[in-house]
């Protein structure tokens, strides 16, 4: 109690000009979070899945670089967080998202414009840790195999389901029915993003998991791992689509962001980081 009054004493002291000052500083924190104009240019935020990272880096680098004062904040996260984070009251402008699902529900609640468009494909593939005995499929069911999924609310991880019932249902593999019942039994973590997943392979606290077939770079650059091949049959298309957002204050910028991403320089820059184009 005596520190607070104590505090509330200097703050009492304080002249208006200063206090003028802190009013200042928090308005234009506040106005810097989403796309708003500055003396500089103009900021947009972006928000995209976690898939998109690097691929989100080189395309804002370019972009700012062909539109001199104006800057483009990123961040990344499950599509399904993300998503909850907007439709509780966060501000952006650009949404991208690794499924239809999350991009469908900012629709239905206003919250995303149209048009909107699909910018990039990827699909799934297994990875191992080369501490692991693990080299075929077959062996992820395996007793005491370690095995790491995303989340079944984010994208990565109803993909990685699909993918695990496909392989199960391909009869040309005779990995039989009770595969994937099997698998499940070593499924001893669920992440919140599909990073989350590469990088405990990565680092060996888990045995297997799968991730996106553009994760993996990501996921050699911070440890050894091996690729389990699967078959295409058993290939789940992720589709990604983008879209500004209906709270945006700086809608032309987001519409140049969005169609820059969409541009030929945007697409081989995401051919570059391994997407598939539509």
């Amino acid at each position: 109690m005596g520190s607070l009054l104590n505090l509330d004493l200097v703050i009492g002291r304080m002249n208006l000009p200063l206090l003028s000052l802190f009013a200042l500083i928090a308005a234009f924190g506040a106005f810097i979070a989403c796309g708003g104009k500055n003396d500089a240019g103009t900021t947009i935020k972006v928000m995209a899945a976690s898939s998109l990272t690097e691929a989100f880096q080189e395309l804002a680098e370019e972009f700012e670089a062909g539109h001199p004062g104006d800057i483009v904040r990123l961040e990344f996260g499950g599509s399904q967080r993300l998503r909850s984070q907007l439709a509780f009251g966060a501000e952006a402008d650009v949404f991208a998202s690794a499924d239809h699902r999350q991009m469908d529900l900012l629709l239905a609640a206003g919250l995303a414009a149209t048009p909107v468009k699909i910018f990039a494909e990827n699909t799934m593939t297994v990875i191992a840790s080369a501490q692991s005995e693990v080299r075929r499929l077959e062996d992820l069911v395996k007793p005491d195999v370690r095995l790491v999924l995303a989340q079944t609310v984010v994208p990565a991880g109803v993909y990685s389901h699909q993918m695990l019932k496909n392989l199960a249902q391909d009869q040309t593999l005779g990995l039989g029915e009770l595969y994937e019942k099997s698998i499940h039994r070593n499924l001893v973590s669920e992440e919140s993003n599909v990073r989350g997943v590469g990088q405990k392979v990565a680092l060996a606290e888990a045995d297997a998991g799968v991730v996106y077939r553009t994760d993996v770079p990501v996921a050699r650059s911070i440890g050894d791992i091996l690729v389990i091949e699967t078959p295409s049959s058993s290939d789940v298309i992720a589709e990604y689509p983008i879209a500004t957002l209906t709270n945006t204050e700086a809608p032309e910028l987001a519409h140049e962001f969005v169609a820059f991403v969409l541009s030929d320089a945007g697409r081989s820059v995401l051919s570059d980081h391994g997407f598939a184009l539509p």
